[in-house]
């Protein structure tokens, strides 16, 4: 694997922020199904952060950045400078309506950020397909349609999301959590496992809310969305998803899973 500051040229790419770990690695691995030839790149983007507080505190681990991503079968690992990326004051791209909503609500701009960065990742590195998470579902949805409008070239690959033991998504800030902080962060894996397999859009919202509302995390939002559109989820939604942000211990933590509702096939709503 070639470490690099160089624009790479590669098949497949895989856009992080560093401070890397088994969920990387399994976009990596996904990335490696459609080309030998995959581009990772390491950047912590200024302008996703509405805190810069948290922008500074953002990890940071090189040396193991590099190890997991070769492990992986990456074959470069960029580290662009904001020179690189925004030489001039970058192309901002608007995340619009659905950019404002849920993580977008709480983190004015941070979506703005999030398509300006990779719109212009994107038109460095030019790559076949790109590979995303899908725990961070609603900035997943966003970079599908900006790249449907702006890079039809590109195909963006969703990955499914990559969980601890505990049923805890993995994430980069997980490291910020103490011992006991991991520990009360199983209760957001648990409430999304509760909403699952209910009757309704309504049993499986009460669920959900009522599983979390027990417990330490403090909720920014749970709700159930229609994944094709952001709208909330009603009883006709035929692809419902639960959606979750939150803190604990201070740290900002969001979860999503896809629900499969028990209804009765002999119902039919009209």
């Amino acid at each position: 694997m070639k470490i690099q500051r160089a624009i790479p040229s590669a098949c497949a790419f895989v856009p992080t922020m560093g401070a890397l770990h088994a969920g990387h690695q399994s976009l990596i691995k996904i990335a490696r199904q459609y080309c030998d030839d995959v581009a990772i790149s390491v950047f912590i983007n200024p302008l996703q952060f509405e805190n810069s507080e948290d922008f500074e505190k953002y990890p940071k681990t090189p040396e193991l950045d590099e190890s997991l991503a070769r492990d992986a079968g990456a074959s470069i690992l960029w580290r662009p400078e904001v020179s690189d990326l925004y030489p001039e004051s970058p192309k901002q791209i608007s995340s619009g309506d659905i950019g404002r909503l849920y993580e977008g609500a709480s983190r004015p701009g941070h979506f703005d950020g999030v398509l300006t960065v990779v719109n212009r990742l994107f038109e460095l590195v030019k790559p076949k397909y790109a590979i995303f998470g899908e725990k961070d579902f609603q900035q997943l949805f966003l970079i599908k349609d900006m790249t449907a409008k702006l890079h039809p070239e590109i195909s963006i690959i969703a990955a499914p999301t990559i969980r601890e033991e505990s049923g805890l998504a993995m994430s980069s800030r997980n490291m910020r959590l103490s011992d006991s902080g991991i520990r009360e962060a199983k209760v957001i894996s648990n409430a999304l496992r509760a909403a699952d397999n209910k009757d309704s859009i309504a049993q499986a919202r009460q669920e959900l809310n009522k599983e979390l509302a027990n417990s330490d995390f403090k909720i920014d939002y749970a709700e159930i969305i229609d994944s094709e559109t952001f709208a909330i989820a009603d009883e006709n939604t035929t692809h419902p998803r639960a959606i979750v942000a939150g803190w604990i211990e201070g740290i900002r933590l969001i979860d999503n899973a896809a629900l499969t509702l028990s209804r009765d096939e002999n119902l039919v709503r009209l």
